[in-house]
């Protein structure tokens, strides 16, 4: 939005993991740290052989400014993963290492994106941002969360609106 422009947030895509009455959380799903995940596995001591190296292809990503130095893991559903919390038909959440240490075998999730940090919201926060459009909304696919091209994100959620982002503007008007 026009008015997240020179912000943290400018041309984030949220995935919202939580909202309750206490507020909200989510991870933002577009925004590339500079840092593979193989480098991050391996500074966290879950050394991949140099076989599992090889089938990790994925970034890690700016999850959001809040708490940068948890990391947070979204992936497919697994029945096996028991420290991992249901968020939608197609997508768990967890900050545990199980899943991490998997990535890369073959008992690893189908899907999966690894971000530092979270965005969140307090109590009735993100409702008050919804109302002054702060945010635009679009439902969530799987095939959006797990985008192999956060880069490009934006632009393919954007599309969804149904409109061109580059028509709005910040400035309000009299006729």
């Amino acid at each position: 939005m026009p008015s997240l422009e020179e912000t943290f947030f400018e041309r984030s895509v949220i995935y919202i993991c939580e909202h309750d009455d206490k507020g909200a959380m989510g991870l933002i799903i577009n925004r590339p740290i500079g840092l593979e995940l193989e480098d991050l596995l391996d500074q966290m001591g879950l050394n991949p052989t140099e076989e599992v190296a090889f089938n990790i292809n994925s970034q890690v990503l700016v999850g959001g400014p809040v708490a940068p130095e948890r990391g947070f893991v979204l992936h497919s559903p697994q029945s096996s993963w028991i420290n991992s919390h249901q968020v939608s038909d197609y997508c768990m959440l967890t900050t545990s290492r199980d899943v991490l240490s998997s990535i890369g075998t073959p008992k690893s999730p189908d899907e999966y994106l690894v971000a530092l940090g979270y965005a969140g919201w307090g109590k009735d926060q993100l409702e008050q941002e919804l109302a002054e459009n702060t945010w635009l909304t679009i439902k969530a696919t799987a095939d959006l969360l797990y985008s192999k091209s956060p880069e490009t994100l934006w632009e393919q959620a954007t599309k969804q609106l149904g409109f061109d982002m580059w028509q709005i503007s910040t400035q309000v008007g009299h006729a």
